[in-house]
């Protein structure tokens, strides 16, 4: 008993160290563990009253970052507090049915968030049937913010690869942005007639001399071959030579000499008459 004494004092520590130290009939050596255990309990009893400990009961509310589970435990030390000990087992079986029902209402009223809705919706019978529907939808909550969170940065992830370019996407958009600012100068600069004439001028090519801007009608070329054709009196007009070149086959042109000699018939015949 000695022994057990010594072991119970070594383990003290706070306030009950210094209860001990300062009691000094605790140190005599004819001191029993039943003295020993009443004394710290008279010292740290309770001073509140049943009252105050059933207002608590009645108000509990579970905390932020509390669990079901030690709101729980903390209803139950409150209702262990206000519960009557009677030696009669009859008149003691009522009285903790009564605090198990005052528990029951107080620990589901105290619940907070989606536990404690769903809980009341389901109405348990039991502290214990209704601690498991809040741990289970404590659980089923979890795995839910999970799941979002999770899939949240599943898909950021996915879309920043997505939008990231590769080496040769990075160059063909940069030749894209290139070629649409060359197309944008060109398109700011200002177009008059004049230029435009020019512009599809330069496009054409002279089947006459091969040349570049000009069509073979006003080739200068070919003007000065004419030119030089009609001052010439051994030469014939081209033109007149591209004519006859293109009359048709089975009837020739006529000449001047056949239209002057049938002209002078004609003439001779009305003397006649």
């Amino acid at each position: 008993m000695r022994h057990k004494l010594q072991r119970a004092a070594l383990r003290l520590t706070d306030a009950a160290r210094q209860f001990y130290n300062g009691c000094l009939e605790l140190h005599s050596p004819g001191v029993i563990w039943q003295k020993f255990k009443d004394a710290f309990r008279q010292r740290f009893r309770d001073t509140h009253t049943d009252q105050y400990h059933f207002v608590r009961l009645q108000t509990a509310r579970q905390g932020r970052n509390e669990s079901p589970q030690e709101f729980a435990d903390r209803c139950r030390e409150l209702s262990q507090k206000i519960v009557c000990k009677l030696d009669d087992p009859v008149v003691q079986r009522i009285h903790n049915e009564n605090e198990d029902r005052m528990l029951l209402a107080s620990f589901v009223a105290g619940l907070t968030g989606v536990p404690g809705t769903q809980v009341r919706y389901q109405n348990p019978p039991t502290l214990v049937e209704a601690l498991k529907v809040a741990l289970a939808v404590q659980e089923a909550e979890k795995q839910e913010k999970f799941g979002e969170s999770f899939y949240a940065s599943f898909n950021n992830s996915v879309r920043l690869r997505s939008s990231s370019p590769t080496h040769h996407a990075r160059h063909a958009e940069i030749r894209t942005q290139g070629q649409r600012n060359k197309c944008t100068r060109s398109d700011q600069r200002p177009r008059t007639p004049g230029s435009r004439n020019a512009q599809a001028k330069a496009a054409f090519t002279c089947y006459e001399c091969e040349g570049v801007g000009h069509f073979s009608r006003e080739c200068p070329t070919r003007l000065r071959k004419e030119a030089n054709s009609m001052n010439s009196p051994g030469i014939r007009n081209p033109s007149e030579r591209s004519r006859r070149s293109h009359a048709p086959v089975g009837k020739p042109a006529p000449t001047a000499e056949k239209g002057v000699s049938k002209r002078n018939a004609n003439q001779g015949n009305a003397r006649e008459v």
